[in-house]
């Protein structure tokens, strides 16, 4: 019964419901839950009731011993009274997160003893008493990110927490932890301080040394300052994913620190000011996610890479190459996705992705390309298993007539050439690439329908974007090949209003079933003010249309006061399809 308008659960709603299991009355307007509202359902073990505005509760929240999942997000909760879960103390899961619930005494959580699963994200805590969480010992995962935790007694508070497996402590206002923070948390897989200013944190001491047991650590955006040491991770040795983006990192300390970490299977050190990498790769037979974007690298020390045979998902992007060698990927036969966007490559080397056999997307987003893809670059295959190609961004030269990529990207199925400064497109543009599913020409100087023609070669897409080109009007018959369409995008182009319109408006509504295929024809797309126009489809009047437009508004004056927008050239499509006299039929 989620969105709707209720103001009040009481138990007369919902007597003799004996089977009732889970209830969702979320996003409603619910201020009164009735705590023997399921008094008849005792089988009942999940409650959803986010998004209500609930009054204070004095006493119990809810009579239900059953209950296993509560969910009170963003419920107004101010304050939790020590009875407040009384009655609920078979509770596994609760969220409370988005509550501003600005401290946490003890006593609330005390008859929790069963809680495995906690969230207080955004709860705008600055206190949490050493006492809060004493009696729950099962707790395996913990949430509280974005609040200001930074005055908190981290040992005390996580102590009992003995069976603790995850803790989410993102953006919390934090600049250090004591060496003992997660002494009592031997079991702990998963840590996240991402997001806090930990300039001095003692990484080695703090978290190498205590945590035997972790396999995840996000320090993203920490602003680590002090080097990191060789024993950092030393005891580590079960950490299978790493994050240090986002924090000055030097490649020699990397390379001593990375080498004591042979389970790794994801490593990110995008943003981290490397201008070499480190010398460690050669230890990491299971690495399957590498992010080193963002990084000015140059070309010097790319070779490094090379030893990483496991390696599924590599961005590259934005680190300041101008070549990448032909045998820098020649082990990772098994990747899956390459990002090299942002890199001013020119040209690909031939045979660059000869070895690349698992390879399903590709992303070459402003490499100042001037030519797509040459076949040479795939070395002597005749085909790939690529299904997704961005190259937006690279002012493409794109050939007269023929086929703009190669036969090796026949299995192609989303493509997005935004922003490449295409103007004509020849009808067999897209002949070799046939079974394109998602199509972006979005950002373009496409004018006349005449470019359009190679869509008839697509009859198996699905998603169309051409918004922000240079087309004055669009006709139905253009998409005529393209039955399978779902959304055509065709904001930010100056269309002329004509009747043209109106085809295009009966064409979604009279062949598609649907005006949503046309995005922002519907005032759910809108936004209000400047923005309205940008987010909805329009048009403007040619000047002698518009002229007759306002010379008929100014002779009605006497009848009528005419509306602000009557007296403007621009119309959105709905709006001319309302006032035009187009005679209505495709």
């Amino acid at each position: 019964m989620a969105h709707n308008r209720l103001t009040e659960l009481k138990y007369e709603s919902f007597a003799g419901l004996i089977y009732l299991l889970e209830a969702d009355f979320s996003s409603n307007a619910i201020t009164h839950v009735d705590p023997e509202a399921f008094r008849d359902s005792p089988g009942l073990i999940s409650l959803e009731l986010q998004n209500n505005p609930l009054d204070e509760v004095k006493g119990h929240f809810l009579n239900c011993r059953t209950l296993l999942y509560l969910d009170l997000n963003s419920c107004g909760i101010h304050r939790l009274n020590t009875q407040f879960f009384h009655n609920t103390t078979n509770l596994n899961k609760l969220d409370l997160s988005h509550n501003p619930l600005g401290q946490i005494e003890p006593g609330p959580f005390d008859h929790l003893t069963n809680l495995e699963y906690l969230k207080l994200n955004a709860c705008n805590l600055t206190h949490i008493s050493p006492d809060a969480f004493a009696h729950l010992e099962n707790l395996r995962e913990l949430e509280m990110a974005e609040n200001d935790l930074r005055a908190l007694s981290w040992t005390s508070v996580l102590a009992p927490l003995i069976r603790l497996e995850y803790l989410n402590i993102r953006k919390t206002g934090i600049t250090n932890l004591p060496g003992d923070a997660f002494a009592k948390n031997l079991y702990l897989r998963q840590l996240v301080l991402a997001d806090n200013e930990l300039w001095h944190l003692d990484v080695g001491n703090t978290l190498g040394h205590n945590l035997h047991s972790l396999q995840s650590l996000d320090l993203s955006n920490c602003n680590l300052q002090d080097r990191l040491s060789e024993e950092a991770f030393k005891n580590a040795s079960k950490l299978r994913v790493l994050n240090l983006s986002g924090n000055p990192m030097f490649a020699a300390d990397l390379t001593a620190v990375l080498r004591h970490l042979p389970k790794l299977h994801k490593l990110s050190l995008s943003n981290c000011s490397l201008r070499r990498l480190p010398n460690a790769f050669h230890v990491f037979e299971h690495l399957e996610e590498l992010d080193i974007s963002h990084n000015p690298l140059s070309d010097a020390f790319v070779s490094l890479l090379n030893p990483l045979e496991s390696l599924e998902y590599l961005d590259m992007s934005y680190c300041n190459l101008g070549y990448v060698g032909n045998n820098t990927f020649a082990h990772m036969t098994s990747l899956k996705k390459l990002i090299l966007s942002g890199n001013k490559l020119h040209t690909l080397e031939e045979g660059l992705f000869a070895n690349l056999t698992r390879l399903e997307s590709l992303e070459l987003n402003n490499c100042d390309l001037k030519t797509p893809i040459d076949p040479k670059v795939f070395g002597d295959r005749v085909s790939t298993d690529i299904i997704e190609l961005k190259l937006s961004g690279n002012s493409l030269e794109v050939p007269q007539e023929g086929s703009l990529l190669p036969t090796q990207l026949s299995n192609l199925e989303i493509l997005d050439l935004s922003n490449c400064n295409l103007q004509h497109l020849n009808e067999n543009l897209f002949s070799r690439t046939r079974n394109l599913t998602q199509l972006n020409l979005s950002g373009n100087s496409i004018s006349g329908t005449e470019n359009l023609a190679c869509l008839k070669k697509l009859r198996m897409l699905e998603h169309l974007d051409l918004s922000n080109n240079s087309l004055t009007t669009i006709v139905p018959r253009i998409f005529k090949s393209n039955p399978r369409l779902l959304s055509l995008n065709l904001l930010g182009n100056p269309f002329v209003c004509n009747c043209f319109i109106t085809d295009m408006w009966d064409w979604a509504l009279q062949v598609k079933n649907d005006l949503h295929v046309l995005v922002g024809s519907q005032p759910a797309n809108f936004e209000t003010g400047a923005a309205k126009l940008r987010k909805s489809l329009s048009c403007t009047y040619d000047d002698e249309t518009y002229r007759k437009i306002v010379e008929q508004a100014r002779a009605s004056m006497d009848q009528r006061r005419a509306r602000k927008g009557d007296l403007t050239p621009t119309r959105t499509w709905a709006k001319y399809v309302r006032e035009s006299t187009c005679g209505r039929s495709l």
